[in-house]
Order: structure tokens, then sequence, then C-alpha cells
């Protein structure tokens, strides 16, 4: 039996990292999930807005949240996605300003009751021994190191919700893998800045693959896509290391067999890896 649950892909996951979203609404079925898409979603706002116009920010993000449908958890991927979606649901609280230009702008009261889950906290609620009952070193061995970016530090507003860090290293372990232990499993990206200034990111993400490779490190396994399309188009080291979403590895342990069309996405290539271990063919 499958569970319905509201769903935020952002633009990240339906663009440029459209294998992340794929792999990860195959894993959410193969747990018994049914991410429903929200009609008509807009942009977050991501960094752009909410550094230079805070009111448009707040606006992109609670159209969203006017999207959701009452009495469904509203799931999202992307850290960025997560971090606006809730600061803005937190304003709706906490300011009746807000609930005012909420209900003029999109025509109803604001559910201040909407659950907005990340995908760690749903794997964190999940009984994850059934879903891997057979999957039990299916990784054999496979040495990572965990990337989880910067956007899961949450801004001190919201320091009171938890935190997941150590959640890819503890599942992939039980699966076989080995996390490796660097100094780089929270360090920014560049994120937008990416776009507007190269030469500062390139630096930045060069240091962060040498981090890995360093340790001895044969992947990264991101916990977001920003983070990953820049960990692949900002390296300019000949020795590159390959990227994977964390729900890539969640599907392949899982044994997701509709593969094909993620890893030819990837910049960096992932398949000789991945075969060499046989998680694909």
């Amino acid at each position: 039996m499958s569970s319905d649950i509201s769903y935020f892909p952002g633009c990240s996951l339906a663009t440029s990292a459209k294998e992340n979203n794929l792999s990860l609404l195959n894993f959410c079925r193969h747990i018994g999930l049914n991410l429903i898409e929200l009609q008509d979603w807009n942009c977050c706002g991501s960094s752009s807005a909410h550094s230079i116009h805070s009111e448009l920010a707040f606006d992109l993000a609670s159209r969203n949240l006017s999207l959701a449908p009452v009495g469904k958890p509203l799931l999202a991927a992307c850290p960025s996605c997560m971090l606006r979606l809730r600061q803005a649901h937190l304003h709706l609280k906490n300011d009746a300003a807000a609930r005012s230009r909420y209900e003029h702008l999109w025509g109803k009261p604001a559910d201040l009751d909407l659950e907005i889950v990340h995908f760690f906290e749903m794997l964190d609620i999940t009984a994850l021994s059934r879903v891997f009952k057979d999957s039990v070193n299916r990784l054999k061995k496979l040495k990572f190191v965990p990337y989880y970016g910067c956007m899961l530090a949450r801004p001190p507003v919201m320091n009171r919700e938890k935190n997941y860090y150590g959640l890819m290293e503890n599942i992939l372990s039980s699966l076989g893998a080995v996390p490796l232990s660097w100094a780089y499993s929270s360090r920014c990206c560049g994120t937008f800045l990416s776009a507007a200034r190269p030469d500062i990111v390139s630096p930045i993400v060069n240091n962060i693959i040498r981090g890995a490779a360093a340790v001895g490190a044969e992947c990264i396994v991101t916990a977001c896509a920003m983070c990953h399309t820049n960990l692949e188009i900002r390296c300019d080291l000949k020795q590159q290391i390959p990227i994977l979403h964390f729900s890539e590895i969640l599907s392949l342990a899982t044994g997701a067999e509709d593969y094909k069309g993620w890893f030819s996405r990837h910049l960096v290539d992932p398949r000789p890896l991945l075969k060499s271990k046989g998680l694909i063919q």
C-alpha cells in the first residue's frame, strides 16, 4: 500500500539534476511512497531572491505553500528549497502582516499546520531495516565521502530544528559502503556564485575534490542537487572523482534497473566505478 505525499521538486531537480529527481521517485516508489508533484509550482527564490529582495523571496515561497493540499505533508529534496519554504512558513506563523499579505495574494488563509519535510526526515521515520533487508553488503565496500553542503546547516532562526548530519554515512555503511572522514562535508560549494563568479567558485570546488581524493574516496555522495552541479562543472582538476546523488545510491542498493538515463547526465562518468562494484551492468 502506498502513501500519498505532496512533492516540491524545485528548479534543479526539474532541470540540471533530473537524474536526482528520477532516482528519488524510484526509491520512494520502492518504499511505498507516492510523490504527487505540486501543480504549477514556481522557483522557491533560491539564494538570489532572498539576497536582494526579501518580499519577493517570501512571495515566491509562499505561493508554493498555497499550492500544497491540506492534510498532506509537503516533501522537498533540495536543501535550498527546504530552507526557503520553511522560512516562509515560519514567517507566516509569527507575523500577522505576512498572513494578511498571503491571503491577499493567494486568496486563502495560510495553512499554519502544513508539515514540510526534507527527504532525510522521511528516511529517518521509515523502517529502513525492512526496506534494505535484501540489500546488506550490496554496496560492496564502496569508499565514499558524504557531502551535505551548507544549506542543511540552518540559519539561527531555525536552529532548534533537528539536523541530519551523519544520516548518509549510517545508511550507506549499513549497506556495505565505507564512509571516510574528511574536513569538507559541510563546506559551501559556492552556490549561485557559480554562475556569477566562477573564478571564485572553482578554487573552492577544487579544494573539496582534493580533500576527497586525499582520504582515498572513490566517489562523493551529495545531499544537494546544486552542490552536485557545482562540484562537476566548476572542478578544473585533471584528476576528478565521480559525484553521486544520495538518491541514486539508495535506488541502486534496492535493485533499481531503470538507471540508464541517470548516469549519462553526469559530467564525471560514474559508470566504470559502479560497474566495478557490480552495481550496474
